[in-house]
């Protein structure tokens, strides 16, 4: 990622002990199915940056792991080579445990995390009953086989205004201008533009616009920072006409084609835009390169939306939507007025296809057919009804998708998707 790790927060080597950070799955994570079945709840995108992102720049560490479930763990492991997974070094150190889940800001109850660092006794800080981080003087080297709440008594019970946890669908699709414009602000970059502008390119208030040194920016876009700031990422490009309102985030390679229009969007490495795209976030490496309307939305990587394809983010009667829920096997209240579509990895649908408002659709489907789809799908759901997707077709399509970007299905990921296809999950046909 390009963004500079946010250094607001960070503790001056001279000054605080090495201390081996632990970013920890909790029990809510079932309840982010099916974003979550692909990957460790602190690899989802929240603004500009993952989770993990946030948590790595917060908290200075001599070392780090990650405690995931043990389905995501091989692919944990290959999309962090540098962390330990599922394991703590036994050295003796102490560890700060940190949940995945915590979208981490400045404020006093990060502060008073810091300053637990080095202490001789353990401390912890709960939301509910949550756990939401906990320092360890010497943890046993064990820690990740169990519940990671389990090694501290009577922790901190904390409010909602001092922490948020990333807990259910509905909270990755809230407040994505603020999380966006938070994410830059702490960068550095804002009023560098590099890269090939065209003359007739528009930069309006652009000291909180960044354009990388390889970036290019074709005739006629408009890049407007008046609302939030706007980064374009190396190797991004902006083609002719395109209207970027900001808080924008544009990821490495990504494309926005001509006459696109994004508003509050946060977009991975390697996608392609198209169309109208409002207060949404793209994972990475997936595409909604054509007209038609993708608004307050989630889509995970490698996925595919066919020309024309629209999705509704408001109810006719602007009634409170609902969404469904993995662990709760129902559509619960969400208390938005906005939500659109929560799409699992490399999932796709046909042209012209028409999404309901608050639709949730699993990994791996292959939708098509007249009419809307069920407002939930099932992964490996094929067409609009409740027929399989084949496995063997599925890894072979998502083969060919990940060769278009010069990448491989690793053996990881084809076991991961084997596993989940024969109903290995506690949730069958998520």
């Amino acid at each position: 990622m390009e963004l500079v790790e946010q250094t607001a927060y960070l503790w001056p080597s001279s000054e605080f002990p090495p201390v081996h950070l632990c970013l920890f799955e909790d029990a809510n994570v079932p309840h982010l199915y099916p974003l979550v079945l692909t990957r460790t709840a602190g690899d989802l995108r929240v603004g500009a940056r993952t989770l993990i992102e946030r948590q790595k720049g917060a908290f200075p560490h001599a070392g780090w792991s990650i405690s995931a479930r043990k389905e995501v763990a091989d692919v944990t492991a290959q999309e962090h080579p540098d962390a330990l997974v599922n394991k703590l070094p036994n050295d003796g150190q102490g560890v700060l445990f940190v949940n995945q889940c915590w979208l981490v800001r400045g404020g006093e109850f990060l502060e008073a995390v810091h300053a637990a660092v080095g202490s001789s006794n353990p401390k912890a800080w709960a939301l509910g009953d949550t756990l939401v981080a906990g320092w360890h003087p010497s943890p046993p080297t064990d820690a990740t086989s169990r519940p990671i709440a389990e090694l501290f008594e009577n922790p901190v019970v904390i409010g909602e205004s001092e922490a948020t946890l990333i807990s259910r669908l509905w909270h990755l699709v809230g407040d994505i201008d603020g999380r966006i414009e938070r994410d830059l602000l702490d960068s550095e970059g804002l009023g560098q533009h590099g890269g090939t502008i065209h003359s007739s390119v528009i930069l309006a208030h652009p000291e909180h616009i960044h354009v990388a040194h390889d970036a290019t920016i074709r005739p006629g876009a408009i890049l407007n920072a008046e609302d939030g700031p706007i980064h374009v990422g190396s190797e991004a490009v902006v083609e002719e006409g395109t209207i970027l309102r900001g808080p924008v985030y544009l990821g490495p390679r990504s494309v926005v084609h001509a006459g696109t229009r994004l508003q509050v969007v946060s977009a991975g490495p390697f996608c392609k835009l198209g169309g109208e795209i409002q207060g949404s976030i793209i994972h990475s490496y997936s595409n909604k390169a054509h007209d038609g309307y993708l608004g307050d939305s989630y889509l995970g990587r490698w996925c595919n939306l066919g020309a024309d394809t629209n999705t509704s983010n408001l109810k006719n009667d602007y009634s409170e939507v609902t969404l469904y829920d993995a662990v709760e096997r129902d559509f619960l209240r969400t208390g938005s007025q906005f939500i659109g579509l929560v799409m699992g990895d490399h999932s796709k649908c046909s042209i012209n296809t028409m999404f309901n408002t608050g639709t949730v659709v699993g990994v791996f489907c292959n939708l098509f057919g007249s009419g809307f789809p069920p407002r939930y799908l099932p992964s490996f759901s094929w067409g609009a009804a409740d027929t399989p997707y084949k496995l063997d077709k599925a890894l072979q399509v998502a083969e060919a998708v990940m060769a278009r970007r010069g990448m491989k299905l690793t053996k990881a990921e084809s076991a991961l998707l084997t596993r989940l296809y024969a109903g290995e999950y506690s949730e069958k046909r998520l």
